[in-house]
């Protein structure tokens, strides 16, 4: 009997798994094998709302493959150690993985292709399986990549996705020793209001988001920058995990058709921008990948403030006490929180960046970090010195003041526009309100961020 490995990782499904289907057919039996990478664990990856979405998502994925009289192998330890054992136990010839564009994750497919050419295996690598577009598939004429937007998406519109692949019917699994499933109630720290993970919520969350009227994607070019409307489709972490297929997003939101469903391919799109970005400047993690000669201002309290959600500034407090409850911010409070410490503050991108990578159920190194770089001036924005100024944000993208007031209880009372800007209000009000005084004043901010990077000379 033929055996073959197919070895999960940021892609946990069996809808549309090309890795998944190959390697099916590659044998007449499969391990569908998942490692919890000790590497990951020792380099802090591993947070508590990622450890408990990702329990979700594989209780979820032996389900699927139980259904199809498979089960899911869980192993812990370095991955290509645990590989190699599972190839020696069952004497299987090949091993499928999706690509993966972080350093961390070439790396791996590296050392992985070594050990398993020593061992007489092969390792097959599959494109199209994290992202919608392959990192490399569109290049520009003179370059590895393409560093600006707008050339990028007309490249990636016409090249086109693959078709989708059809789940498995059936999965041979031979004997093969596991550990158990984690759980999520076995992992400490996490937000309260994390959502649920898994292929089956993902699916169930994606088609309610097409099919819903008034909220979902047929809405979403108007409505997806409103920060009270809660109107985008939440579906990165399912996204980020692979437990749902953004080739089959793109062409589920396409059949939908409209200007909402091009609007939210679009942002597909950008995700598929920043990991061919990250795949050519793997650096760019942790480095700026334009450098503007940034003398960044280390203040604790402040940077303590803008964690706590303590800042002074209402829309940017909520977002970030967004983050720590949900494990998740509203994508414009992401901009508006980023452009706060960035610019305002005047604070390390990469700062804010681990910050968020502590939280986010979706963070990964691609979207995370060059989005920080891109509000911070450093990455691919073709205007790197704008600032969002939060106060004329907020009154344009939450005009009620209903997202701070769910977020910033201490400003439930506060009547209309004025719960933007509170420090306005007389001060025999102010000095009821439990909440903190701005951290800095807009304009003086503004000022210190243009004369810093020489916007004055």
């Amino acid at each position: 009997m033929s055996v073959s490995v197919m070895l999960f990782t940021s892609d946990l499904r069996v809808h549309d798994q090309p890795a998944l289907a190959a390697a099916v057919r590659d044998g007449d039996a499969v391990v569908p094998l998942f490692v919890l990478d000790a590497g990951i664990h020792r380099a802090g990856f591993d947070a508590p709302n990622r450890r408990a979405f990702l329990a979700d998502s594989l209780a979820s994925l032996d389900r699927g493959l139980r259904e199809r009289g498979g089960r899911l192998v869980v192993r812990s330890g370095a991955v290509v150690d645990e590989v190699c054992r599972v190839v020696a136990a069952t004497g299987a010839r090949s091993v499928h993985v999706a690509a993966g564009v972080s350093r961390y994750a070439t790396r791996r497919e590296d050392a992985l292709r070594s050990a398993l050419t020593a061992a007489g295996a092969a390792l097959h690598v599959h494109d199209g399986v994290v992202t919608a577009l392959p990192p490399g598939r569109v290049t520009p004429a003179d370059r590895d990549h393409f560093a600006v937007f707008t050339p990028y998406f007309r490249r990636w519109e016409a090249a086109g996705t693959r078709p989708v692949v059809t789940a498995p019917r059936r999965i041979t699994v031979p004997d093969t020793a596991g550990e158990p499933l984690p759980a999520r109630s076995s992992v400490s720290g996490v937000s309260p209001g994390l959502a649920a993970g898994g292929e089956e919520e993902g699916r169930r969350r994606l088609t309610a988001w097409l099919a819903r009227p008034a909220s979902g994607v047929d809405s979403y070019a108007e409505r997806h920058d409103d920060l009270a409307g809660d109107a985008t489709s939440r579906l990165s972490p399912h996204l980020h995990f692979g437990t749902l297929s953004p080739v089959e997003l793109v062409r589920r939101a396409r059949d939908k058709g409209g200007p909402g469903a091009e609007a939210f391919v679009r942002q597909l799109a950008w995700r598929d921008f920043h990991h061919q970005v990250l795949a050519a400047r793997p650096d760019a993690a942790a480095a700026d990948y334009r450098s503007r000669g940034d003398r960044w201002r280390d203040d604790p309290k402040e940077i303590d403030a803008w964690r706590e959600g303590r800042t002074g500034c209402p829309v940017v407090d909520a977002g970030m006490r967004q983050l720590r409850h949900e494990g998740w911010m509203h994508n414009r409070a992401r901009l508006l929180t980023a452009s706060y410490l960035a610019k305002t503050l005047y604070a390390d991108w990469r700062t804010g960046a681990a910050h968020f990578l502590d939280l986010l159920v979706d963070g990964d190194m691609a979207n995370n970090q060059l989005n920080w770089q891109w509000v911070a001036g450093t990455g691919t924005d073709t205007r790197p010195n704008r600032i969002l100024n939060p106060l004329t944000q907020a009154r344009r993208f939450d005009p009620d003041g209903e997202y701070v007031r769910r977020w910033v209880p201490e400003l439930a009372g506060v009547p209309g526009r004025a719960v933007h800007d509170p420090a306005a209000l007389p001060a025999a009000e102010r000095a009821r309100l439990d909440y903190p005084d701005p951290l800095v004043d807009l304009t003086a901010a503004r000022d210190r961020f243009t004369e810093a990077r020489g916007l004055n000379r």
